[in-house]
C-alpha cells in the first residue's frame, strides 16, 4: 500500500497534542497582554492606563507585536545551530513570564518598555520551534500535515480566545474601581490593567510546566538536537548539514519568500484588529447587550472563537478529494480577497453611523451595530484559515530539513513587516478617517489575492511536487 494512504489512515502522534497544549497556553499568555494592550496604552493615567495619544499608541503596539515576529528569525538559527528546538522553547517561555510579570509589576513606561523588550525576546525562541516541532512530528510527504496545523492552530486559537475573556473580566469588572484626581476631583472609572497582564504570566508559566513535564514522553528526542528537525529529528550528519542547496531545494525557499511576500500584506490588514478596529469598537460600536456592555477587549476573542469552531472543519475539508485538489497559492491568495471583503463590513458601520467614505462622524453617542464587527471577524477567520495554517504546513513541506527552523522564522518575520506596517496605518486613521483606511485596506489586499492566484502555475512548479 502506498505510504501517504497508510499516513492518512493513521492517527495524529500523542505529542501533537503536547504541543497543542503547551502553544494553547503561551497563546493565552500572548493574547491575554495583547488583547488590553491597546487600551492600557490609550486610558489616561486616572483610568489606570499610561495616557499615550491614540497615534503614537498605535506606533508602539504595532512596531512591538511585529518585533515578536522578527526575532523568530534569530531564534530559530540559535536553534537550528545551537540550542535544538526544545530547549529554545522553554527558554522563550521562561523570558516571556518575565516580560508579562514586568507588566504586572510596573505600571509606568519603563515597566511597559520591560516588558514588552522581554516578550519580543521570547517569543523569537519559542514561536518558530514550537511550530517546527508540529512538522518534525511526520515523515516527509505525510498527508496529515495539513491537518496537523489546523490542529495545532485550532489550540492556539483557543488560548486566544481565552486570554481577553479573562483579562477583559479582570480589568473591567473585577479590579475595575472609582478613581478621584487629587488635584482636579475628577472622577473615573480605573481599569485593573496589571491583574489582565497578572493572569497572562500565569497562563505562561502554566505552559511551561505542561512541556516541562511531558515533553520527553511524548516527543521523545525530538528537537533535543540541534542542526534542523529531520525525520524524528536525530541529529544531521556534518555532511548532510553542509552540503549544498540543490536547484531544486533553491526553488522551493525560493517560493516560500514569494509567500512571505503576500503574507506581509495580508496580515498588515488583519492585524488591524488590534489596533484601528479596537479602538473602533471602544468609541464607535454599541457594546450594550441588555443591561451589560461588553468590555472591548472581549471582542479580541471573536476570532479565535471562530477559528476554534472553523478550524475541524477546515482540517477535514483539506483532507478531502476536493480539498487536495487546491493549490497552496489558490487557497492563499482567497485568504487575501475574504480579508479585503470583511472591510467593506467595516465600511457598512461607517454608513450606519451617517457616514461615508472620507466623512467619518466624531460623535461618540452615535453608535453602529455590534452585527458589523462580528461579520468582519467571521470573514476574516475564514481568510486566515486559507492562508495561515496552509502557510505554516507549505513552509516546513518546502524546507530543507536543515533550515527547518530558520526559515519558519523568515516566515514569520513577515508578521514583523505587517505588524509595522499595521501600525502605521493605524496611526493614519485620526488624519485620514477609519473609513479612508479600511477602503484603502480592503482594495489592496484584494488585488493582492487576485494576483497570487494568477501566479498559481508558476508557483505550483516551483515547489516540485509539494502540495
Amino acid at each position: 500500500m502506498d505510504t501517504n494512504v497508510e499516513n492518512e489512515k493513521k492517527k495524529h502522534p500523542k505529542g501533537l497534542y503536547l504541543v497543542f497544549l503547551t502553544g494553547m497556553w503561551e497563546r493565552f499568555s500572548y493574547y491575554g497582554m495583547r488583547g488590553i494592550l491597546m487600551l492600557y496604552l490609550t486610558k489616561t493615567w486616572l483610568e489606570g492606563g499610561l495616557a499615550f495619544d491614540p497615534s503614537t499608541a498605535s506606533l508602539i503596539y504595532g512596531f512591538a507585536t511585529g518585533l515578536t515576529y522578527f526575532t523568530p528569525l534569530i531564534g530559530g538559527w540559535i536553534a537550528d545551530n545551537f540550542l535544538g528546538q526544545r530547549r529554545a522553547v522553554l527558554l522563550g517561555g521562561f523570558i516571556m513570564f518575565l516580560g508579562e510579570a514586568a507588566l504586572f509589576a510596573w505600571t509606568s513606561h519603563a515597566g511597559l518598555y520591560l516588558g514588552l523588550f522581554l516578550l519580543i525576546i521570547g517569543n523569537g525562541f519559542f514561536k518558530p520551534n514550537i511550530s517546527a516541532l508540529v512538522g518534525g512530528l511526520y515523515e516527509s510527504g505525510d498527508k496529515r500535515l495539513d491537518s496537523a496545523f489546523s490542529i495545532f492552530y485550532m489550540g492556539i486559537n483557543l488560548g486566544a480566545f481565552l486570554a481577553p475573556l479573562i483579562t477583559g473580566l479582570l480589568t473591567d469588572n473585577i479590579f475595575a474601581k472609582t478613581a478621584i484626581d487629587a488635584n482636579t476631583g475628577e472622577v473615573a472609572m480605573s481599569f485593573g490593567y496589571k491583574f489582565g497582564f497578572g493572569a497572562a504570566a500565569i497562563g505562561m508559566l502554566i505552559g511551561e510546566l505542561i512541556f516541562i513535564f511531558f515533553a520527553q514522553k511524548y516527543l521523545g528526542d525530538l528537537g533535543l538536537k540541534a542542526k534542523g528537525s529531520s525525520k524524528k529529528v536525530v541529529e544531521l550528519s556534518e555532511a548532510e548539514a553542509h552540503k549544498p542547496l540543490t536547484k531544486e531545494e533553491k526553488e522551493r525557499i525560493t517560493v516560500i519568500f514569494v509567500y512571505f511576500f503576500f503574507a506581509i500584506f495580508f496580515f498588515a490588514g488583519f492585524e488591524q484588529a488590534g489596533s484601528s478596529l479596537t479602538l473602533y469598537t471602544d468609541s464607535y460600536i454599541n457594546r450594550v447587550v441588555g443591561s451589560f456592555e461588553i468590555p472591548t477587549a472581549w471582542f479580541q476573542s471573536v476570532n479565535p472563537l471562530f477559528i476554534v469552531l472553523l478550524a475541524p472543519v477546515f482540517a477535514t475539508f483539506w483532507g478531502t478529494k476536493m480539498g487536495q485538489r487546491l493549490t497552496t497559492p489558490f487557497k492563499m491568495g482567497l485568504g487575501m480577497i475574504l480579508l479585503g471583503v470583511g472591510f467593506f463590513f467595516m465600511l457598512g458601520a461607517v454608513y450606519e453611523r451617517g457616514g461615508a467614505i472620507g466623512v467619518d462622524p466624531k460623535d461618540v453617542a452615535v453608535k453602529a451595530s455590534l452585527a458589523w464587527l462580528i461579520l468582519t471577524y467571521l470573514t476574516h477567520t475564514i481568510g486566515e484559515l486559507c492562508l495561515s495554517p496552509v502557510g505554516l504546513s507549505t513552509v516546513t513541506k518546502l524546507s530543507p530539513p536543515r533550515l527547518a527552523g530558520l526559515l519558519m522564522g523568515v516566515w514569520m518575520m513577515a508578521a514583523f513587516f505587517a505588524n509595522s506596517i499595521g501600525g502605521v496605518i493605524a496611526s493614519y486613521v485620526e488624519k485620514l478617517g477609519a473609513s479612508v483606511v479600511f477602503a484603502a485596506v480592503s482594495g489592496f489586499v484584494i488585488l493582492c489575492g487576485l494576483g497570487m492566484i494568477l501566479l498559481n502555475k508558476k508557483l505550483q512548479a516551483m515547489m516540485h511536487g509539494v502540495k
